[in-house]
């Protein structure tokens, strides 16, 4: 089985050639209303998603093809038919292939638009994770209460390993502005494990982790671990069910983008300057007191550029 950013690669390349006619609404409509309503793992909203998005062609796909296209195993697919109703993937392609016909028999032309390249639809994707974001912002109050909370933690452990050790930085980095005691743990086993618990003896209490695809073992048995050792946990992640969602006492759910050969973070991006912000409010005097004293080291030891 090819890896998902494999198969990606092999089914998303970058192309500068004459943009493709998109399918019709209709066909859209059809598929999602044969997949909405049933209980799909992530594996199968991908197939899911990939046969929305490519219908015309892959309703004529054999079962190996559409795995390695979508970026998982045959038996998934297998799987996924069967979900969604059906006997088999045979009985499935039968039903996608009536949609993807009806699809170029009742499409002019005339009427055809230029559908996004890859680039673009890349771009298209994390827009709609930032307007589901933007949603979830219409109510603030978590972000600010959660904000309150990692203010107060002294210290303060922010976690992300693998992959996540990136965003896990970022918020790091700005937080530390802001926090007298900013602790980063990007390396798992049992060096996070003694982060963790030496983390919890200082009086610490809360733990923001991060985790985006793919998922870490090493971070599920460290989020147990912070458990157990009496920290909260706060998770900006990908999945809103789950083993890492189990052990979060608070979890704030943040699309990626997932088009391209490796993700992107757009969304868990801005989910964490939310949170920034969420922190610099809950105690202003100590943020503008820790800023001003930052600023005044950043120009006596020129750290910037001159604008």
């Amino acid at each position: 089985m090819p890896s998902p950013q494999r198969a990606r690669a092999q089914a998303s390349a970058i192309s500068s050639g004459k943009p493709v006619p998109e399918a019709e609404a209709a066909p859209s409509s059809r598929l999602r209303a044969l997949f909405d309503g049933q209980r799909l793992s992530p594996g199968q909203r991908r197939i899911a998603q990939y046969l929305i998005e490519h219908i015309t062609e892959a309703a004529f796909l054999s079962i190996t093809d559409l795995a390695d296209r979508a970026g998982v195993s045959q038996p998934s697919v297998t799987r996924f038919a069967t979900a969604v109703g059906f006997s088999g993937y045979p009985a499935l392609r039968e039903r996608l292939q009536s949609i993807a016909l009806s699809t170029l028999a009742s499409a002019p032309d005339a009427a055809e638009e230029a559908r996004p390249n890859e680039l673009q639809a890349a771009v298209d994707s994390e827009i709609d994770n930032l307007e589901n974001l933007r949603r979830d912002f219409a109510d603030p109050e978590r972000v600010i209460e959660i904000g309150r909370a990692l203010s107060q933690s002294t210290p303060l452990t922010v976690l992300g390993l693998r992959i996540s050790g990136s965003l896990a930085e970022y918020f790091a980095y700005a937080a530390r502005r802001i926090h007298p005691d900013v602790r980063l743990v990007t390396r798992g086993g049992s060096v996070a494990y003694d982060a963790l618990l030496q983390s919890r003896e200082a009086g610490g209490t809360w733990v923001l982790a991060f985790s985006m695809p793919r998922h870490a073992h090493e971070t599920l048995t460290a989020l147990r671990v912070a458990k157990r050792a009496g920290l909260r946990v706060a998770l900006v992640t990908d999945l809103a069910l789950g083993p890492l969602a189990d052990e979060a006492d608070v979890l704030f759910a943040s699309g990626t983008g997932a088009r391209l050969v490796f993700d992107s973070y757009a969304a868990p991006v801005v989910m964490s300057a939310a949170l920034l912000q969420a922190m610099t409010d809950a105690d202003p005097e100590r943020t503008q007191a820790r800023l001003d004293e930052y600023e005044q080291g950043a120009e006596q030891h020129a750290f910037f550029l001159k604008d």
